[in-house]
């Protein structure tokens, strides 16, 4: 046998009458689908066959769609010291997001994430780890902190605060992200840092920013309101599976039409396009001809929402208005009021449309490599009145569009949102899917002046922490919750950065006396080299295992109770159910101890609902602002977490308000409604202006921009389309893109890594690759390739961009920015129809083999964010896999069977 073969489990047990009930959530995709953890003592029997003796009060075996348990859903824990069997489950009661209890596959494992050494996860960090004599070594957490503090705050002294770097998650749960924030933006104050999807601190979607969308504006319910659903950069089904499965197929069945803007059809896409779905499998990179293409025959045929432009876009003035006088660091308020995006209006953005080439139609789908005519389909499904009515459109979008040409592709979709009267409406939103789920909760905000990266005019850009690195200023930099090297671009020309900085600098550790490890440490930094502080559930490699020289072991989901939200801003209380491994603790705590020993005010928390306490104030105003949930609870002599825990899986949705009449907490369904009614304002407390402590911000009702009104903004393709041009596939390459499958979350630390059948269906990295190229190259199912390139276009150092084109793609190479770096990945081979002809396509991050080492790590000059999914590769079998006829590993049937 040489590979895992997984013999499933046939039995698991039934929870008895006088298990606990805790409420929680899934911890992983971003629709967050509501679960119920019971829970009861090993001694305790288990629950039996009849209504009376299980805790579902049901008699087994169960009816479908009623309650059940598979053996994925049991596990044995520590709770108070003691043994104890759990069941995971989904809320059957559950009236919102996973209505009646459904679950996607990920979730429906949840309960094999938890710790227990007689599984996968055996090998969870449960206690602090420092690097001597190469290998990590357990020691205590003062001895670890002690030692850290001491050198970091040698490197700020000594280097300044920027030589400090932190990379971290900005996803997780807001009690830890709070805390990571609160160190290092306002108290280390370093602009060296970055969150775990992009190498500086920059929104996402810098065209929704712009315009004034919020990413998280639409309810679930929206999208499946529509009569048209623009879908751009994803499968729902793979990535966010609820919601296709109980929004958007349920809609399709009714009528509902979808169009979809993706290079690959999988499953979902399948789905649509059997009812009549059009899908437009363009090109890696092409999208914003492809969006301008259409938004101009909308414009041509007169199609565009009049009475919605009239009403809700703003002038040029408009636009400028309240962006402030001077100096502005705000990088929205100088792109909204730039000559190169800002328009005047609808007829301003119209005629630059028409003027620009490249947005014909035609030559637009010749770029795109489709059928010009379904641009011309396409812009009747969003546009074209039918009967006299307008259609009601809703566009959604995800990172295989906005990681590529970030910043033109925001900009289009958002213009073309707002021709088709896409805002605040019900069934007529734009939006992200979304892929984590939101515990961001800044504690601090980035010092941009601190940066020394700037762009014409006295505009400072976010400091770009790789090319910070790469250049040598980064001394001591801690990473936490991400696998750094894997995720960016260019992986492995920074995996090598890494290895210089760290393992070849002369200065190692070799002794056991905290002060000479300190004094050693210090040497390094002031060397040149850089000290790395990992923290995380496990040892990642290589960021933990290669180059950390301090391991810090955190708690996670179900060690802790945490709050967050989900991708309608959801906002629920995730119970803590049982104990952290060893000396594991929750990341707020770790921080708040490092804190202290640096010398850091405002760390003496006691506990989590202590850290969401104090981080309430900080969320007022914005998405997710759960101030008043604190509000009401002091009121009743309740402590926040105390109050969540009472809206168990439901939760409240933010913004949250606080009827100081009723005594009630109000959630807000959707964004930018303009047309939220008198009653509902009332019902918040809202008829006369906030109340008390809520706040009232123009997204609840508008749109943010000074006015309250949208940003029509341009996407100039000139901006892009020398990067475009030089990365195109070159003799006999092809695209290279990469993205995630329904069966694998982001790095697959819980499953491909940790759990038996995951592991055995994607055991080794693969790839997908059409027929018609394949059979050129010799390539079967089954067979191991290599993909490689000698065109890796990376970013070599920091700079000052002081003329308009310094940071324009050919100026950087011409001035000598760029390196052209190799790299090499092997994979399984996958002959599938389902991806583009001339586009190979993988998995986005796996941890041996990972895709990124084959992007390009280039920023997009605007935004400062990758364009993760663009790059090129060679392929070449190297010979067969041991899966190619041994049929127990690996599955080469396509994925867009319906």
């Amino acid at each position: 046998m040489t590979t895992n073969f997984y013999i499933p489990e046939d039995h698991a047990p039934l929870p008895p009458k006088q298990a606990e009930v805790i409420t929680t959530a899934c911890d992983y995709c971003i629709v967050a689908c509501s679960y119920k953890v019971y829970r009861w003592p090993l001694e305790m029997a288990d629950g039996g066959m009849k209504a009376s003796e299980n805790a579902f009060g049901l008699d087994f075996p169960t009816a479908p769609l009623q309650a059940w348990v598979a053996p994925t859903q049991h596990n044995v824990v520590m709770h108070k010291g003691k043994p104890h069997n759990i069941i995971v489950v989904p809320d059957k009661d559950a009236t919102v997001v996973n209505k009646m209890g459904d679950s996607s596959m990920r979730g429906g494992l949840l309960a094999k994430k938890v710790y227990n050494p007689s599984t996968g996860t055996r090998d969870r960090l449960t206690q602090p780890l420092v690097r001597i004599g190469g290998s990590l070594q357990p020691v205590t957490w003062e001895f670890a902190l002690e030692i850290a503090a001491a050198v970091g705050q040698h490197v700020i002294d000594t280097h300044g605060s920027n030589a400090y770097g932190v990379k971290t998650y900005s996803y997780q749960y807001i009690e830890n992200t709070y805390a990571i924030t609160k160190y290092a933006l306002r108290h280390v104050n370093t602009a060296n840092f970055s969150f775990h999807d992009t190498p500086s601190d920059v929104t996402s979607t810098p065209g929704f920013r712009d315009a004034g969308f919020d990413n998280f504006g639409p309810s679930y319910d929206d999208w499946g309101a529509a009569d048209t659903l623009m879908i751009c950069g994803t499968d729902p089904y793979e990535t966010k599976t609820i919601i296709f499965t109980q929004y958007i197929m349920p809609a399709i069945q009714r009528g509902m039409k979808t169009v979809i803007l993706n290079p690959r059809e999988t499953a979902g896409i399948a789905y649509m396009k059997k009812h009549g779905g059009l899908h437009l499998d363009v090109n890696p990179g092409s999208d914003t001809l492809v969006v301008g293409a259409i938004a101009r025959i909308i414009m041509q045929n007169d199609w565009q929402d009049k009475d919605w432009i009239e009403n809700w876009v703003n002038s040029k003035w408009e636009s400028n208005s309240g962006s402030g006088q001077g100096t502005r660091n705000t990088p929205w308020q100088w792109r909204t009021t730039w000559g190169k995006f800002q328009t005047n209006g609808y007829e301003d953005y119209k005629k630059w449309n028409l003027a620009q080439a490249e947005y014909d139609p035609d030559y637009a789908a010749n770029m795109a490599g489709i059928e010009v005519k379904k641009l011309y389909q396409a812009a009747e499904m969003l546009a074209k009145p039918i009967n006299g009515k307008r259609p009601k459109t809703s566009i959604g979008i995800e990172k295989g569009f906005y990681w590529s040409n970030n910043t033109g592709n925001t900009n289009a979709i958002s213009t073309l949102a707002t021709l088709v009267g896409a805002g605040g409406r019900e069934g007529q939103v734009v939006g992200r899917f979304g892929g984590h789920q939101r515990g961001g909760q800044s504690g601090g905000k980035l010092p941009r002046n601190k940066s020394p990266e700037k762009v014409p005019g006295r505009r400072r850009r976010a400091l770009d922490t790789d090319r910070y690195l790469f250049s040598g200023h980064t001394r001591f930099t801690h990473v936490i919750g991400t696998t750094w090297i894997q995720a960016m671009c260019g992986s492995q020309g920074l995996q090598k950065k890494f290895w210089e900085l760290t393992v070849a600098n002369p200065h190692q550790v070799y002794s056991y006396d905290k002060q000479e490890i300190i004094d050693t440490l210090k040497a390094r930094a002031d060397s040149g080299g850089m000290v790395v502080v990992n923290q995380d559930i496990y040892l990642r490699d290589p960021i933990g295992a290669k180059f950390a020289d301090i391991v810090f072991p955190a708690a996670t989901w179900g060690e802790e109770d945490f709050m967050r939200a989900n991708g309608e801003r959801r906002l629920r209380l995730y119970q803590k159910f049982n104990d952290a491994p060893g000396h594991a603790k929750p990341d707020w705590w770790i921080i708040a101890q490092l804190s202290k020993r640096m010398g850091f005010d405002g760390f003496d928390w006691q506990n989590s609902n202590e850290v969401a306490e104090e981080a309430s104030r900080f969320s007022r105003g914005s998405r997710k602002d759960f101030n008043m949930i604190k509000v009401a609870a002091h009121a009743e002599g309740k402590t926040l977490h105390q109050k969540l825990k009472e809206y168990g899986t439901e939760g409240l949705q933010g913004p949250v308000f606080y009827n100081y009449d009723t005594k009630k907490l109000v959630g807000t369904k959707r964004l930018h409604d303009t047309q939220m009614s008198a009653e509902t304002l009332a019902e918040k407390g809202l008829t006369d202006g906030p109340q008390g402590a809520n706040v009232l911000k123009k997204q609840l009702t508008g749109f943010n921009s000074q006015t309250g009104k949208i940003n029509m903004q341009k996407h100039p393709w000139g901006l892009f389309s020398d990067f475009y041009a030089w990365i195109k596939p070159k003799g006999d390459e092809l695209w290279f893109s990469n993205g995630r499958v329904n069966e694998i979350w982001q790095s697959g630390f819980d499953d491909v890594e940790r759990r038996a059948y995951t592991a055995q269906r994607w055991p080794e990295n693969w790839v997908e690759i059409h027929p018609d190229d394949a059979k050129k190259r010799g390539i079967e199912s089954g067979d191991q390739v290599m993909m490689y390139s000698d065109r890796v276009p990376s970013f070599k150092d920091t700079i000052l961009g002081v003329e308009g084109d310094d940071f324009q793609f050919n100026q950087l190479l011409d001035a000598g920015h760029i390196q052209l770096d190799k790299a090499a990945v092997t994979a399984v081979a996958i002959v599938t129809p389902c991806t583009k002809k001339g586009v190979l396509y993988a998995n986005m991050i796996d941890m041996k083999q990972p895709s990124n080492s084959l992007t390009a790590r280039v920023v997009d000059q605007i935004s400062g964010n990758y364009n993760y999914k663009m790059g090129v590769a060679n392929i070449r079998k190297i010979g067969d896999s041991v899966y190619k006829k041994e049929f127990r590993s690996f599955s080469f049937a396509p994925r867009n069977i319906v």
